[in-house]
């Protein structure tokens, strides 16, 4: 219920966000546009996040004949978990990561890059694909994919107004100094927004796949051991993720020196390990 309201509050709040947009910069008929446009996004943002989300990676699908490691790993999961079999991905680059993504567990995908499962070994590797189906399990992945699009969706309207300022508003900013301030102050606040949301919807959830999926798999050191690789490699082998959807993986992918590195989506894993294990992380990640 509580992943229930959220997506609807999400949705509304996208709505109404775009329409503020349209009637700033287009009058009456640009917010019913923006109420037409918002209409589309949240359709697509619903059935079709999952989709947009492994396309920006490159995630390629995988059978049990191509990947029969952690297709086989997946699938003694969801047996025991009780949950339908996802589909499997992997995104071709050497930055070890993982992701869940879809609109319900029978709709869900999990996505694991190349360099994960060069990384980890059997029991580590099981242990990630452990709590990316505890997000499955805990429902968090439609709620994850829809808060992605909708950031996504912010950046990229406040991107198209500050262009639309720069090449054309100013003198409009002159005759209308309010509205003008106004704009101003979303192009600034819309960002900020966009990764708020991730957060809303993040930093608790990672504790509770951790959880579930140290349940899931009766080996809590494991799914540890995995995270304290994953923090120290995924460093030295960024992954070029976009702020939008840096929520999505079990480790946040380093996004460099930005605006969006303050917006942390993730714990720190020092405390997830601690969490996993009862006991403090013998070495200083964050």
């Amino acid at each position: 219920m509580g992943n229930t309201f959220k997506t609807a509050f999400l949705l509304t709040a996208l709505t109404l966000l775009l329409m503020f947009f349209g009637r700033i910069f287009g009058g009456q008929n640009g917010m019913l546009f923006a109420l037409l446009f918002a209409a589309v996004l949240n359709f697509v943002s619903y059935f079709f996040s999952d989709k947009l989300a492994l396309a920006m990676y490159r995630a390629r699908p995988v059978t049990r004949e191509e990947l029969p490691r952690a297709y086989q790993i997946v699938e003694r999961l969801t047996q025991r978990a009780g949950l339908p079999m996802p589909k499997v991905y992997v995104i071709p680059t050497d930055s070890p990561n993982a992701f869940a993504t879809g609109r319900s567990p029978a709709h869900a995908s999990v996505a694991v890059t190349q360099g994960i499962l060069d990384l980890l070994n059997d029991e580590e590797l099981e242990g990630v694909l452990a709590h990316e189906l505890g997000h499955v399990r805990n429902r968090d992945i439609l709620i994850s994919s829809i808060a992605a699009t909708i950031a996504g969706a912010i950046t990229y309207v406040a991107d198209l107004a500050r262009w639309g300022m720069i090449f054309g508003g100013f003198e409009r900013d002159r005759e209308d100094r309010g509205g003008g301030f106004a704009a101003l102050a979303m192009l600034i606040l819309a960002p900020i927004a966009a990764f708020l949301i991730q957060l809303a919807v993040s930093r608790s959830r990672e504790y509770q796949a951790d959880e579930t999926g140290a349940h899931f798999t009766g080996n809590p050191y494991a799914l540890a051991s995995a995270l304290a690789k994953l923090d120290a490699y995924s460093k030295r082998l960024p992954l070029p993720a976009t702020p939008s959807t840096a929520h999505l993986f079990i480790v946040q992918p380093f996004l460099g020196m930005s605006l969006a590195s303050l917006f942390s989506t993730h714990p720190p894993i020092a405390k997830r390990i601690e969490r996993l294990t009862g006991r403090p992380a013998d070495y200083n990640l964050q």
